[in-house]
Parts: structure tokens; C-alpha cells; sequence
């Protein structure tokens, strides 16, 4: 029991000890004689639940390929570990690379596990801290957005994958940790994508550093070799069993089928709660209601009938189960689930919003579906079973909006990871549009690298967009009250009709944040009650709140001036909506008839703004605006405009880049946006004392906040058509770089026979681009 095993190596330990543990378990060993008395990790005495959550440990499908998972580890550089929700894989595998970093005594590093939902990483951080008989937060502990719970000692960390992204900004190669664990990384979502992108390159640097995949379903060929250009070793986890599957005869809408199916089985089924899984936020809220009302009228032998709204990513409690003196209650989940389901929000890069389109699952959803019911449950199909599904679901980087990402590969690049190297390279039209977008932000030079700004804008937990906000800010002494909107942007996006503002929604919010400060102040008033007699969300509040001084932190840090408060002067105002349009430029709309339909500029669709807006329908008393600034497009729920302020088109004029103004599509509205810039064009030649200085003030708010560099002369053209075809015909080709420059220059050129050269050449580097896509 005195032995040293951390003289040992990593394989000695785990092909002695650990190959024994399961020979022993295989002859039913209850009195732990393989354990140590003293915990490994903390030196400290085993309390007795340790052993008890010991047995019900070794009751987990996965544990019995322990001794196969540890010599594999020990021997190879990539694990992927296929098993169902209910094997244990996410709880237990990472405890054994615990033990594997512990073997070499740390010399590699620690062990890191990511996760794609906040708050799973946070349940299995504090389920696997009590099953290791050690304390939350020191030798386990987890890293989530807004909140790190962790010491730089601690032996295994559970985190989001975008937060461990983050983490490569400071530190690329992962230097930190011996064994990274990623976990669900069938779900193909954008963060787990680029993270096993990255680690391919990380993992050619450090040859020490172990990689394990832990997936639900086996993964596909492409991801199999993704990292070695052959099969990585496959450990298959014996499943519970499924339990009795019904398959729909008719194949009808799955809205409408859904509903008639879980009043039927309310109706002919047993006790049991059902999970029904739908498209959009707004099919979850109308079915809510729907199964409410039929609640209210079925039989009361039935037993109480309870809808559950769960919108993913949003916080909220689940309701208690009723005590059976109570009598029966059946709870009914609505939810959406766009990793694992059978649609998508596909992002549209003409329109720049989502599309929710329907389509059927791949067979190994279908198979982790019917799993997930047990052994004991039912799982209702809504197809038939003669549909052929296909073999794997699209990858989210094919079908979301990347700007973000882009962002950040650009940031590794100077980082020193220069190549990202895509299971499924994304999409070239919605990589374009996202180049676009950042050239228009100022984000890239001309050469398609990142600009000061650009950095600085990545170092911010924001969409670009909105970092590009909040450095204007800084320009325009609103930073108060823009970190504020922000924070409620991110965490709290809903308007309510008692805060409103006359400006518009923007300004709501900084009065929702205002009240909500106020009543933690206020020692008469209980926060919680006030949120809920306000209709206010108490944690996504206190999230806001968190994300605000983090967003303060950051700009303290990089030692960018931070204004003092000023919300409510007639300064102010202008200079937030200045701010506003410094990021969000691209997402204006005008009312063309008078009546709600907005014109939205970059792509010509008409939208209506949300209801719930301080200029929607429920909100008539400030009147429709003629120009709106708008923070979303949700075209796939219901076609509106949420968060909508109003603006003038004098301001838009102000603000927006003019080579942004003059790409814009033609348009009735981009005639008067044209006309205003002619007269005040007119009114600069021929300026009279009093508009000398306020011209001269807005010229310098726009220089530094949209800095325009030179075009390329005419006689560059044709080089530049050589130099993308010459990229084009290299082995690593980076096109997308020249084609940023290319855009680059296309869109700062004022001259319009000049930019009609550019677009031919945009167009001859455009076709290039779609043949093939690489980032360098």
C-alpha cells in the first residue's frame, strides 16, 4: 500500500495496477483491496461515500473498458471513445486521464474536458469532484463564461469548448494541460470544430499532449482521420439497451403530430414524462400554450397535465415533481435542441440571419434518440421506418454565421498558429461574407491581416459587431452606458413596456439595468420580487451584470479610456447612437410605406419589428419610426426586427464607411441616403462660419473610428489578378487572405468607375475562391 506509483511510467502504472483493477472487479472484489487508503490526488484518508459512489462507478457500461481506454491512452496519441448518454464516458474517462497525468507527475501538464452547455460542464465538474472524494474548485473544478471555479493546480478542469478557445489566445499550445478531452464531439457544432482544427496543429508541436474524443455515436470516416490521416483507435461502450420504438405511419407536419401524440399518450399511457423536441423558440412558446389549454379540459382522471417551456441557452428552474398525495402529474418538456435534432438554423450569408430549415436526422441521432429513452421508456418516431436517413448530420461551420471565428483564427495567427486545418471547411460563400464584414469593421488591413483594431476587438467575449461598438464608445465618452447595453444584449434581450424609453430599445435596456442596480440598493426592496412583479428575468440580470464588469475589466486593462455616466442628456444620446452605428452600420432598415414594413438595406427584404419592441404592435405610443437600427433579424421564428432604436439618416450618413455606402445594393432608400450626402457635400464647399467647427468634429470622429486606408492605384490591378491566380496554383494556398485584400480595396474605392474595375476583379477572385478553400 506504501508503494510509489508516481515513480512509475504510464504504461507500467496502467498495465500493472489499472489491468488489475479489472481482473478484480471480473471476480467481484468488494473490499477495494486494490485501492489506496490515502486519496491520490489530495493525500488525504477515502471518506466512506467514496466507496459507496465506487460501486455504483463500476455499475457504468464504460468501466468495463478501463483497462482497455488506459493501455490505449498509454500507448497512443488519439483515443476516440463511442458511447451512449447513459455510459458514463463524460464522468469517468476524464478521471482516468487524471490518474494517466498523475502517473507522469504533471511533467505534461493537467487535464482539461470540454463541453458544449454551460451548465453541464458545471453538473459534472461537481458529480466527478464528489466521485474523486476531493473539494470543488481546487483539485476539480470547472471554467465557464462569467465564472471560473478552479485554481492553475487543479488536476482535471471541465469548461465550455469557446472558453478553452479563448484560453489559446494566451496560451496556443496548450502548455497547461497533458490531456485534452473533448467531449460530444458528434455534435459538430462551430467551437468543437475548430477546436480539433487547432489541436491537430498543436498536437504536431507537442508530441506528449494526449487528444480524446468522446462521441455518442461513432464518428465518420473524415473525423476518424482527421488527426492522422488514418483511423484513430475506437473504443466501442456497451449500450443499456433501448426500449420500445414507435415509428409514425403517416410522415404529417411534426409540429401538429408531435401535439396529438403527447395528448394521446397522456390519455392511453402510463405514469412518465415526455420530452418533446421542436424547431424554433416560438413553436415551443405556442405548443406551451396549446397543451395548457388541452390540460385545463381533459379528464381530471387523468391526472394534472404540466407543459415545461425549456429554452436552450436561456436560465430558468424546472418545476418540482408533485408529491404523489398530490395526485398524478405528467410533465412535458418542449424543447430545441439544434446540435442533435433534425433541423438547423442555417445561416443565410445574402440576408446575414438564420434560416430554420427542416430535415431529417442521420441514423446515428436516431439511434443516441432511442437510447436516451432507457430500457424502460418509449421513443416515438415521427416518420416512418422505412425512411432512409442520412449517414451524418452537416457540420454547424457549413451553416452558421463565422465572422466571429474568422476573427479568432485571424487573432492565432499571430498567436503563432497559423494553419487551421477544418474536419469540413466551411462554407466559401458564408467565409466571404464574413472576410466582408470584418474589412468593413476595420478590422483587417489591406492585406487581409488583423488591424490594431482588430486585435483589440478579439479580445473582447463579443460578437465582432458590438466589440466594434464598444471601442467607439470610447471615442464618443459613452462607455457606461454602452457596456451596459452590451451585457443586456447578450444576457437579457427582451424589452418591457414600464421601462421604455423614447429613443428606442437600446435605451430601454440601460432603464431596465438602471432599475434593476437600484433595487439591489434599495435595503426595503427584495430584488427576486421586484424581477418577478417587473417580469424581469432575476439571473439573466445578474449574468448582464457580471458580463458588464468583465467588459470594464478588459477595457481597463488594454487602458482604453472609460467615460464617466452621462445616460439621459441630450449628448449622450446622440453620442451612444453614434456608437451603435459604428458596429452596427450594416443592420439598418426604413419604413418604405409608412405602415411597419422595414426595408432592410443590405438585402433588400422587408421585415416588421418585433411586438414586443417599444415600436411594436402591443407598444403603440411611440409612434414608427422612419429609420431603425436593429440588433437582430429573426427571420426563421417570425420575420422581425428585434431591438430596434431610432436613428436619422443624417446619422447613418455620419457613421457608415463610404465605401460600405456605395456596395450597398440600389434602392429607393440609398437614393435619399445619396441625396443627403450631395447637399452636405455642397454645404462642405461652401461652409459659413458657425458649420466650419461641427463639420470639422464629425470628419474626426469618422477618421478614427472607420479608418480608410489608400486604394491600390489602377496599374496594380492586373498584378493582383496574377498574385490571387498564383495563390490559387501554390500547395497552401492562401486566397482568402488575397481575396480580403481584394475586397479591401474594392470596397474603400469611392471612384465609381473605379470600383467597377474592382468588381470585375472581385468577381474573377471570387470564382477562385469557390474552387478552393483554405486558411492560412
Amino acid at each position: 500500500m506504501e508503494r510509489d506509483v508516481n515513480s512509475l511510467s504510464g504504461e507500467e502504472y496502467f498495465e500493472g495496477k489499472l489491468c488489475s483493477d479489472a481482473e478484480s472487479l471480473s471476480q467481484g472484489d468488494k473490499d477495494y483491496d486494490d485501492i489506496l487508503e490515502l486519496n491520490q490526488f489530495d493525500g488525504l484518508p477515502h471518506s466512506s461515500r467514496f466507496y459507496k459512489l465506487l460501486k455504483e462507478r463500476k455499475e457504468l457500461p464504460v468501466w468495463k473498458a478501463k483497462c482497455e481506454f488506459m493501455d490505449t491512452l498509454a500507448k497512443g496519441r488519439f483515443v476516440v471513445v463511442s458511447g451512449s448518454a447513459q455510459s458514463g464516458r463524460s464522468s469517468q474517462i476524464p478521471q482516468w486521464c487524471a490518474e494517466f497525468c498523475l502517473s507522469a507527475r504533471f511533467r505534461h501538464g493537467m487535464v482539461v474536458c470540454t463541453q458544449v452547455d454551460t451548465q453541464q460542464a458545471v453538473d459534472l465538474a461537481l458529480r466527478v469532484a464528489d466521485e474523486m472524494d476531493v473539494n470543488i474548485g481546487q483539485e476539480v473544478g470547472y471554467s465557464i463564461p462569467l465564472e471560473s471555479c478552479c485554481t492553475n493546480d487543479s488536476v482535471l478542469r471541465y469548461c465550455t469548448d469557446d472558453m478553452l478557445l479563448r484560453e489559446m489566445m494566451s496560451d496556443p499550445l496548450l502548455e497547461h494541460y497533458g490531456v485534452v478531452v473533448v467531449d460530444q464531439a458528434h455534435q459538430r457544432t462551430v467551437a468543437t470544430d475548430v477546436l480539433q482544427g487547432l489541436l491537430k496543429d498543436v498536437a504536431l508541436q507537442r508530441p506528449e499532449l494526449r487528444v480524446v474524443l468522446l462521441t455518442s455515436d461513432e464518428p465518420g470516416p473524415k473525423q476518424m482521420a482527421h488527426f492522422t490521416g488514418a483511423a484513430a483507435p475506437l473504443i466501442r461502450l456497451e449500450s443499456p439497451g433501448a426500449g420500445e420504438v414507435i415509428y409514425s405511419s403517416t410522415g404529417d407536419g411534426y409540429f401538429c403530430s408531435a401535439l396529438r401524440l403527447v395528448l394521446e399518450i397522456h390519455r392511453c399511457e402510463g405514469e412518465g414524462d415526455v420530452v418533446v423536441f421542436l424547431v424554433t423558440a416560438q413553436e415551443i412558446d405556442l405548443a406551451h400554450d396549446i397543451l395548457s389549454h388541452e390540460g385545463q379540459s381533459s379528464p381530471p382522471d387523468l391526472g394534472e397535465l404540466v407543459p415545461v417551456a425549456v429554452h436552450p441557452g436561456q436560465p430558468g428552474n424546472l418545476p418540482i415533481q408533485a408529491d404523489e398525495e398530490t395526485g398524478r402529474t405528467r410533465r412535458v418538456f418542449l424543447t430545441s435542441s439544434p446540435n442533435e435534432d433534425f433541423f438547423w438554423a442555417v445561416y443565410n450569408p445574402r440576408i446575414r440571419t438564420n434560416s430554420a430549415i427542416t430535415q431529417p436526422i442521420s441514423t446515428g441521432q436516431a439511434e443516441s434518440r432511442k437510447q436516451l429513452a432507457g430500457p424502460t421508456g418509449k421513443c416515438f418516431c415521427l416518420y416512418p421506418e422505412d425512411r432512409q436517413l442520412p449517414a451524418e448530420a452537416r457540420p454547424h461551420i457549413m451553416e452558421s454565421d463565422i465572422t466571429s471565428t474568422v476573427l479568432f483564427l485571424k487573432r492565432m495567427e499571430i498567436a503563432g498558429l497559423g494553419h487551421c486545418d477544418f474536419i469540413d471547411r466551411p462554407d466559401p460563400g458564408g467565409l466571404m461574407q464574413a472576410l466582408e464584414e470584418l474589412d468593413y469593421l476595420a478590422a483587417l488591413d489591406n492585406d487581409g491581416n488583423l488591424s490594431e483594431m482588430g486585435i483589440i476587438m478579439s479580445e473582447f467575449p463579443l460578437k465582432p459587431q458590438m466589440a466594434k461598438t464598444l471601442l467607439a464608445s470610447c471615442e464618443f465618452d459613452c462607455v457606461r452606458e454602452v457596456v451596459i447595453i452590451a451585457a443586456m444584449l447578450t444576457e437579457a434581450t427582451q424589452c418591457h413596456l414600464k421601462f421604455q424609453h423614447p429613443e428606442g430599445d437600446h435605451f430601454t435596456l440601460i432603464n431596465i439595468f438602471k432599475a434593476f442596480k437600484k433595487s439591489q440598493v434599495d435595503p426595503h426592496c427584495s430584488v427576486e420580487k421586484w424581477c418577478q412583479d417587473s417580469f424581469l428575468n432575476h439571473t439573466s440580470l445578474l449574468m448582464a451584470d457580471a458580463l458588464r464588469v468583465e467588459l470594464l475589466d478588459t477595457l481597463k486593462r488594454i487602458e482604453l479610456p472609460v467615460s464617466m455616466p452621462a445616460f439621459g442628456s441630450r449628448r449622450n444620446t446622440f453620442n451612444v447612437k453614434r456608437a451603435l452605428l459604428a458596429g452596427f452600420f450594416m443592420q439598418v432598415a426604413r419604413d418604405v410605406d409608412g405602415s411597419g414594413n422595414y426595408f432592410i438595406m443590405t438585402h433588400k427584404h422587408v421585415a416588421q419589428i418585433h411586438p414586443l419592441s417599444g415600436y411594436g404592435a402591443r407598444s403603440p405610443k411611440l409612434g414608427l419610426p422612419d429609420w431603425v437600427l436593429f440588433h437582430e433579424h429573426s427571420f426563421s421564428e417570425d420575420n422581425c426586427l428585434r431591438t430596434a432604436t431610432h436613428i436619422t439618416p443624417e446619422e447613418f450618413i455620419q457613421m457608415a464607411p463610404q465605401y460600405f455606402f456605395y456596395n450597398l445594393p440600389p434602392s429607393e432608400s440609398k437614393d435619399i441616403l445619396q441625396n443627403i450626402l450631395n447637399h452636405s457635400h455642397c454645404r462642405e464647399e461652401t461652409p459659413s462660419p458657425s458649420q466650419e467647427t461641427p463639420q470639422e468634429d464629425q470628419t474626426s470622429d469618422r477618421c478614427v473610428v472607420h479608418p480608410c486606408p489608400l486604394v491600390s492605384p489602377p496599374q496594380q490591378w492586373s498584378s493582383l489578378i496574377n498574385e490571387v491566380q498564383g495563390q490559387f496554383a501554390s500547395p497552401c494556398s492562401s486566397i482568402w487572405c488575397r481575396y480580403s485584400s481584394v475586397t479591401a480595396g474594392r470596397s474603400r474605392c469611392q471612384d465609381p468607375l473605379k470600383n467597377h474595375h474592382y468588381e470585375e476583379l472581385f468577381s474573377q477572385a471570387k470564382q477562385l475562391c469557390t474552387l478552393r478553400v483554405d486558411i492560412v
